[in-house]
């Protein structure tokens, strides 16, 4: 009976380390490595995704009843947004395998009998105000610039309630601080905004900006700063006047209550040429109205896959906008909308005006944040603060 106890805990011992990245023990950049044994997760009916290390990546879906299974995502940006079909099995259960795909993090949803779902399988989900969606990641033969990596000193993130006046109501949001943060020094800070339905937490639930914040802190290719994550979800984006109303309400809660709660709260430096404000899409369309109507506040700002027209923001047209910016980013997806795009069409008038910036369209992505994790790893964070300005 010993022999026989002996030999069953021998093996549950040995099967833990396989039982622990299906359980996500540890924050791991490869969580969905194919396990040689095929470890189902917890409560899941069959393995879906498996990724292989070749980097072909087979989906499953136990729908014996169903007529048609397809796959979407983003991982077809490029491609015209194919929806390959599923295989049925004789046990019911859907097939497909894809690929290989390049490393990347991607989305994606199952539609059946044309109605889109989640992977009910997968562990990884999203959300934001829209539908869940599915996360697919591929790993490459190490950890990228996007994910953890165990030899880099990982930052802090901690989440803020504050009152504001704007929406008379408790709203939320985050502050990154680096590694080595010391209260004694004082730091730069970014205020890092989302798009629309976005939620406070999305640039780092999706778009990985601590892991990559760490990455190019620890690589010296950006400076050690404080990155603020707000709310910039004002009203519904369903609202008739959205822009109308979220845009005045925006600057005046990053005015009035977002940057003083930080700078009470933080070792800031409390200089408007150590203060850089961006965002993605409609954060970034934000950006172009906040920061040009407050130059005296923000020193730097990038518009990431965003642009308004120039009329709304007459500072950039005067004669002097190069002296009262320190650095300006304007940036998009090589998948957008080509020429047409809205990024594309103000980097066209800021280069006729005489307005200083970097441009940069070769993101790898579409509207999405294979984007935007590119142009904040690669060119944003690397640009702000480069000129060493003698902060008060």
């Amino acid at each position: 009976m010993m022999k026989r106890s002996l030999f069953l805990s021998t093996l549950l011992l040995a099967a833990l380390p396989l039982m622990a990245q299906q359980s996500r023990v540890n924050i791991q950049y490869d969580p969905q490595r194919t396990e040689p044994e095929g470890i189902l997760p917890y409560n899941a009916r069959v393995l879906s995704p498996e990724v292989h290390d070749d980097h072909t990546v087979t989906f499953r879906v136990n729908a014996p009843n169903a007529t048609t299974v397809q796959l979407t995502g983003s991982m077809f940006v490029g491609n015209n947004r194919q929806r390959p079909n599923f295989t049925k099995g004789a046990n019911g259960v859907w097939e497909l395998t894809i690929g290989p795909l390049a490393p990347e993090i991607y989305l994606y949803y199952i539609i059946i009998d044309g109605v889109q779902n989640i992977d009910a399988n997968n562990q990884f989900t999203g959300h934001a105000a829209m539908p869940s969606f599915s996360m697919l990641f591929v790993h490459g033969d190490e950890p990228a610039w996007y994910d953890p990596k165990p030899d880099v000193p990982h930052g802090s993130w901690t989440t803020h309630y504050y009152y504001s006046n704007v929406t008379n109501g408790l709203r939320d949001l985050i502050v990154y601080t680096p590694a080595n943060y010391n209260p004694k020094k004082k730091y730069p800070v970014l205020y890092l905004m989302g798009g629309s339905g976005d939620l406070t937490e999305t640039w780092i639930m999706h778009g990985r900006a601590n892991w990559i914040l760490d990455n190019v802190i620890a690589e010296g290719k950006a400076k050690e700063m404080i990155v603020v994550f707000p709310n910039d979800q004002m009203v519904t984006r369903s609202h008739p006047q959205h822009t109308e109303l979220a845009f005045p309400m925006i600057e005046r809660d990053l005015i009035d209550n977002i940057i003083p709660f930080v700078e009470s709260h933080y070792s800031c430096i409390k200089d408007k040429h150590a203060r850089a404000l961006s965002g993605l899409s409609m954060g970034g369309r934000m950006t172009q109205y906040v920061a040009f109507r407050n130059l005296d506040v923000f020193g730097s700002a990038g518009l990431l896959s965003a642009a308004i027209g120039l009329d709304e923001t007459p500072a950039i047209k005067e004669p002097d906008v190069n002296k009262k910016i320190d650095y300006l980013f304007v940036g998009g997806g090589q998948y957008e909308t080509g020429m047409m795009g809205r990024h594309t069409t103000l980097h066209n008038q800021l280069t006729e005006l005489g307005v200083k910036h970097e441009y940069d369209d070769d993101a790898p992505g579409a509207h999405d944040l294979v984007t935007w994790r590119h142009l904040l790893y690669y060119h944003f964070l690397p640009g702000l603060w480069r000129n060493n300005y003698k902060w008060k």
